[in-house]
């Protein structure tokens, strides 16, 4: 996930400020082009969760995800292991960890008791968290203004989880919680970790090289508790549908884990943290586009919550 992803005040770091971070209109096409690009793939992922957690469980479908995303990245990440600076083992780990195995299993959970749109509108948080965690761990500066963003995002969220149901039948257990959205706001905060640490410590890494080694520090665990501690084979010989559910999985893992993060890295480095995970804006409309379409009952509050929720992000991007 996406795993889906704001460090809104970058410029507050030397570092990581690049030219066009105080000039919006100087982002290059290659980078629009890579933002709607990753919010087709983003917004497609929480219904091939869905289809996936028909014959699998949530951790084997989060070790899945992981695993075949690392198998897919292992060349990458060998060409570039000997390149390494073991100063920056720390930090891949660390990205690896909170923002990708971690929400890989909470976003499956979530899925087991949420419809895949509401999952989908949930994932817009990242841009709250973005901004949360480089204010408070990287040093970028917060206005009120952008604080009062992230108030309105929050209240949206709690309309989202308190009012707005969690689209009971049309989740895989064919019973619903919209708590299970908590899951999900865990999930964020990871990503807005992961792209605060890609943004100030793994510049200057290539971002297939980025992905490729996170990915292979974190996919021998994950391989290790499948095999070892799930009944991933013995459900894929025998149980019906497993390997069509296998496939969506594999897809998933192909396009929002492997490919996404690829484009997602090479985007933060062509742009700013901000605008990278200003994504978000179109995940959530392709995500309920992908729910209505599989039968999920989008409700009032649902549309009134998304709209709160993005108008924080909104402020959050646009304020001073």
């Amino acid at each position: 996930m996406p795993t889906s992803p704001t460090a809104p005040a970058v410029s507050a770091a030397p570092e990581a400020t690049p030219v066009n971070a105080a000039a919006p209109n100087a982002t290059p096409l290659s980078a629009w082009i890579l933002l709607i690009v990753l919010a087709t793939i983003w917004g497609t992922s929480f219904i091939l969760m869905k289809k996936g957690l028909l014959v699998f469980s949530a951790m084997e479908l989060g070790a899945i995800r992981v695993s075949v995303a690392s198998l897919l990245m292992l060349p990458f990440a060998v060409r570039h292991l000997g390149r390494l600076e073991r100063s920056r083992i720390k930090w891949l780990l660390l990205s690896g960890v909170v923002g990708t195995l971690i929400p890989a299993f909470l976003f499956a959970y979530a899925e087991t008791k949420i419809a895949s749109g509401l999952a989908g509108v949930l994932n817009a948080l990242t841009v709250m968290f973005t901004l949360l965690v480089g204010a408070l761990f990287f040093g970028q500066r917060i206005t009120w203004l952008r604080a009062m963003g992230i108030v309105v995002g929050l209240g949206g969220t709690a309309v989202l989880i308190g009012l707005g149901g969690s689209g009971g039948d049309a989740t895989p257990s064919g019973t619903g919680n919209a708590w299970y959205g908590l899951y999900i706001l865990l999930a964020t905060i990871g990503y807005g970790v992961s792209i605060n640490i890609i943004k100030h410590h793994l510049q200057g890494i290539p971002a297939l090289a980025v992905t490729g080694l996170l990915l292979l520090f974190i996919g021998g665990p994950a391989l290790a508790y499948l095999l070892v501690f799930t009944d991933f084979l013995t459900k894929l010989a025998t149980a019906p549908g497993a390997w069509t559910a296998f496939g969506y999985i594999a897809l998933l893992a192909t396009l929002s884990t492997a490919v996404a993060m690829v484009l997602f890295n090479k985007l933060i480095h062509q742009s700013t943290a901000l605008f990278a995970s200003s994504n978000t804006y179109l995940v959530p409309i392709v995500a309920l586009g992908w729910g209505v379409l599989d039968g999920e009952s989008i409700h009032l509050w649902h549309y009134v919550g998304m709209v709160v929720i993005l108008v924080g992000v909104f402020i959050v991007n646009r304020a001073k």
